[in-house]
């Protein structure tokens, strides 16, 4: 195939930095959303009162130890120092609600339990007399927990907020999901450990504009995409929900999607970017507060959000892929669907039906953008999935 026409459907990091790198490439690309704005949940924007960079769609926050996706984003915008040092409330062994730090590391050990702890003294504390050892062989997220922290941690500060987030007891999660949640035995309270972390100087929304700023680029917002566009175009990548680009025949891969009340505040509101309620009494998962993300700016108001998870219904902007038994089924049904159809890659979070990071995004974007260019040159078709979702 000569350089032609792509279509990318969706204005995110996914649509943007495969378009980018086919343009640059000599194709000509549309890119469409459905959306009247760029930057899909990346998007952000200043309130217009106080000045405040709002995370419209919930913080993101950039962390990552890859060099070229590091050097990447910080072509199209500066990106200056920002680390996460997440607190949350809870209810300690005595019943005394308090703030601690996250991810659990010394202090919030020392604290938690009323102790003044060494790094190896917490170590033996935790692992010999609080971790349960009969379990062996954790299979579910609450299992996981008690064998990782005990019966004290998980439940102060897991297992009421990983009910509220994902809408089941935590019995009936994988031990998966909390295998990627850190236990420290020193003050590092820095809740990623990458090391590449910060925030754009201008948010996420200046850097993907610059992204699409190419004159082989047509950014067309407000446009639904339905499968006949497809027809005008050389090649597809759809980064759209997999079931979606479907019409959902086979049923539909479930989501958590997330409710935000917005609301301001005169000062500062709560002292950090990130505050998270471990008791499942509160009805919110974590209050963000958004001038914090972006602490090299100064402003008196506050623009804040509590976060409110369900399970998404039609209509919904779909977060996170649930991903249980009956869903990997289903995705597996659909992978199938889409290995049959020809013209189409299907990328990014929803298109693969993953949790991504905006670096593990922008990583496979590339690496799907040059591939698509190999198979050009190859002679063959490109992959309907850059990265299997299986």
């Amino acid at each position: 195939m000569a350089a032609g026409k792509l279509l990318m459907v969706g204005a995110g990091l996914s649509g943007a930095v495969i378009g980018r790198h086919l343009a640059e490439a000599g194709y000509d690309i549309t890119v469409v959303d459905a959306r009247d704005h760029i930057g899909g949940n990346c998007h952000t924007e200043r309130d217009a009162d106080t000045g405040v960079m709002v995370h419209i769609y919930g913080p993101h926050i950039f962390h990552t130890d890859d060099a070229e996706v590091w050097d990447y984003v910080n072509t199209y915008e500066t990106f200056l120092p920002y680390k996460n040092r997440v607190k949350t409330t809870s209810v300690d062994p005595k019943g005394q609600r308090g703030v601690f730090s996250l991810p659990v590391n010394l202090h919030t050990i020392n604290q938690f339990f009323g102790k003044t702890l060494r790094p190896e003294e917490a170590h033996a504390f935790i692992t010999e007399e609080q971790a349960d050892t009969s379990i062996t062989d954790p299979q579910t997220f609450e299992e996981q927990a008690m064998r990782f922290v005990g019966k004290d941690l998980y439940e102060a500060f897991f297992k009421g907020y990983t009910i509220k987030q994902w809408g089941v007891q935590p019995s009936e999660l994988p031990a998966s999901i909390l295998k990627r949640l850190p236990l420290r035995f020193n003050y590092d309270d820095n809740y990623f450990f990458h090391k590449f972390q910060g925030m754009p100087e201008n948010g996420y929304t200046a850097m993907i504009e610059k992204i699409l700023d190419h004159p082989g680029i047509t950014v067309k917002l407000a446009t639904t995409f339905d499968r006949e566009m497809a027809e005008g175009y050389d090649h597809v990548f759809y980064s759209g929900p997999l079931d979606g680009y479907f019409d959902y025949e086979l049923g539909r891969l479930g989501y958590r999607t997330l409710d935000f009340e917005r609301f301001t505040h005169a000062g500062d509101y709560q002292g950090c970017a990130v505050m998270n309620y471990g008791e499942e009494a509160v009805p919110y998962t974590r209050i963000t507060e958004h001038k914090h993300f972006s602490p090299w700016e100064e402003h008196a108001g506050s623009v804040l959000y509590r976060e409110y998870s369900r399970s998404a219904e039609p209509g919904d902007i779909p977060y996170y892929p649930i991903r249980q038994v009956k869903e990997k089924a289903l995705l597996a049904d659909y992978v199938k669907l889409a290995e049959q159809t020809e013209g189409v890659t299907f990328v990014g979070r929803l298109g693969t039906y993953r949790y991504l990071d905006m670096d593990v995004t922008i990583r496979e974007a590339l690496d799907t953008a040059r591939g698509f260019l190999e198979a050009v040159e190859a002679g063959n078709a490109a992959p309907a999935f850059a990265v299997a979702p299986l």
